[in-house]
């Protein structure tokens, strides 16, 4: 087998070439884009004509040969193999065959790495997407890889591959998530094979697409938000997201209050995804009238929704004819992460009150019959119900003992144990742990607000709403500015060299819980207390209980 040039038109055809089915007219451009820009990369094999010809058959590459003419080659290398006298047709025929079906691909985990070394070579993607008949976007869905973890790739690589949407999940994840998930999910000697869902669906984050603002650029540079690509969606429609769901909201939300109409208000959804209208509203599935009012809300992806409903007729006289109904604020002051930081915040700083600040002892005796009143205190009833407490509650107790197996301790030693209780069971988390108001009461009766950490940093700020963040500009120079992301910015930077501790964060409880929670937990009032006067019409009273007497003597 020797190469030589020679004009791709001088070369003749093997009638008896295995691919006998026409290829599609999209295979046939990309080759010819490829050949276009990089030549023919794999030489025609021919042979030479049989029966005293001059000429040469093609044996393998009748489709390149055919669109390099296309593309206007006039020389082209081939591969000439020479004539095999022993079986020269069998062998022909077997090495045709071959050549079509016995190739693999490359893994694109080496495709990736190959398209890295011509990008560091001066490559563009735009030219490697020509080169190797691939598109652009298929070039940037294989450069993802290198936003994956080493030691998955290295699994990769070996053809243990993740589907198309599992790897869009992982490249999109940080290197340090990742590596935490990889070391719970990473193959074993008794599974080699890895569970790329179970991967995937452990870094997995919800998405807002572009496509379902409603809000323009501008809006969402203020609140921060940046767009990345979809590159596994599809091509024709716009695959930007981010995954920055509290922004998303909070644009959404403004865009509703700026195009909210006349007689419209913004609510939310139910659990169902449906919108929760005013009390007696009547939704309106025909055609609205001009008395009809229109309820604005976000669906369960994030898009602005509408609902037209309408409102009883007026029974009273004066009456406001307006009238649009009212449903429950949607988007609170502080979001749910926030109050889940302030949650933190605030049992942090009642356990640091608790094991610093000076507390009276009637007080401290005062705050164990409230810790004990938590919702999070776990007690074994008399009726033989299990219910299970802390067991360091029980090594607090075990502390004021003596070597003697004695109840015998200082009032420090009784002092020190009852903070350490405290400590352990008060908590303002907003979990299974949460003691409920009765922390809060601890925490404003002890002084534990000094405790509270400085909350204005980005991560606590980005949890406000527009409102609630330029109401925290109040009694600072800080003055709000046009995007949130900027008035944010100054806040955290102003207080670097203060402190800043949101009133929602304050331990004192609001009054009506805190009168709400007395009255139901009131106790009741003693049937057999005696009457003012005295009067005992039953006679007891003129001679004290035999079982009173024997009580008293026994004591006595």
């Amino acid at each position: 087998m020797y190469l030589m040039k020679m004009d791709p038109r001088a070369l003749m055809e093997n009638p008896d070439h295995s691919r006998q089915t026409k290829p599609s007219p999209q295979a046939d451009a990309l080759l010819l884009a490829s050949i276009k820009a990089i030549g023919i990369v794999h030489p025609p094999v021919v042979t030479p004509q049989g029966d005293g010809g001059n000429g040469f058959v093609i044996e393998a590459g009748r489709r390149r040969v055919r669109l390099a003419l296309k593309a206007g080659i006039e020389e082209i290398d081939i591969l000439v193999n020479d004539a095999d006298n022993d079986n020269a047709g069998a062998n022909g025929a077997m090495r045709s065959f071959a050549e079509n079906i016995v190739r693999e691909p490359l893994n694109p985990v080496d495709q990736w790495r190959a398209i890295e070394r011509l990008v560091a070579l001066g490559w563009t993607e735009d030219a490697i997407a020509v080169a190797l008949a691939l598109t652009p976007r298929r070039i940037k869905q294989l450069r993802l890889f290198a936003n994956v973890l080493p030691a998955m790739l290295d699994q990769m690589a070996k053809g243990d591959m993740p589907n198309e949407q599992q790897l869009r999940t992982i490249a999109s994840a940080s290197l340090d998530e990742q590596k935490e998930v990889w070391k719970a999910h990473k193959p074993s000697k008794a599974d080699p094979r890895v569970g790329w869902w179970n991967v995937a669906n452990a870094l997995a984050k919800t998405r807002m697409y572009a496509k379902d603002a409603s809000f323009d650029d501008e809006l969402a540079r203020a609140y921060g938000i940046e767009w990345e690509e979809d590159l596994f969606g599809p091509a024709d429609e716009d695959g930007r997201y981010t995954t920055n769901v509290e922004a998303f909201l909070g644009a959404q939300q403004e865009w509703m209050a700026n195009h909210l109409p006349k007689r419209g208000l913004i609510t939310e959804a139910n659990s169902w995804g449906q919108p929760v209208l005013p009390p007696k509203a009547e939704r309106v599935h025909g055609k609205a009238a001009k008395s009809d009012c229109v309820a604005m809300y976000l669906d369960r992806d994030g898009k602005v929704q509408s609902v037209t409903y309408r409102m009883p007729e007026a029974k009273k006289k004066g009456k406001d004819a307006d009238d649009i109904g009212a449903v429950a604020k949607p988007r609170p002051p502080v979001t749910n992460k926030g109050m889940d930081m302030i949650g933190d915040f605030r049992t942090d700083a009642l356990r640091e009150a608790l094991d610093r600040a000076p507390i009276e002892d009637d007080t401290l005796m005062a705050l164990l019959i409230l810790a004990l009143a938590g919702q999070n205190v776990s007690v074994r009833t008399d009726g033989g119900e299990s219910l299970y407490g802390s067991s360091l509650l029980a090594m607090r107790a075990a502390s004021l003992f003596n070597a003697e197996g004695q109840l015998q301790c200082s009032e420090e030693a009784l002092r020190v144990a009852a903070r350490l209780s405290l400590m352990e069971v008060m908590s303002c988390r907003r979990n299974a742990s949460n003691s409920g108001i009765v922390a809060r009461v601890a925490g404003d009766a002890i002084g534990a607000n000094i405790f509270l950490p400085n909350m204005g940093t980005e991560d606590f700020l980005s949890c406000l709403s527009r409102q609630a963040l330029e109401a925290s500009c109040t009694g600072t120079p800080v003055l709000p500015r046009a995007r949130v992301k900027d008035t944010r910015a100054a806040l955290v930077e102003h207080f670097k060299e203060d402190r800043f501790v949101h009133a929602s964060a304050l331990f004192a409880p609001d009054e009506k819980e805190l009168a709400a929670w007395l009255a139901t937990n009131a106790p009741e009032p003693d049937e057999d207390e005696e009457t003012e006067s005295g009067d005992d019409p039953t006679g007891a009273s003129e001679e004290p209980d035999k079982a009173e007497d024997a009580f008293r003597e026994a004591a006595e």
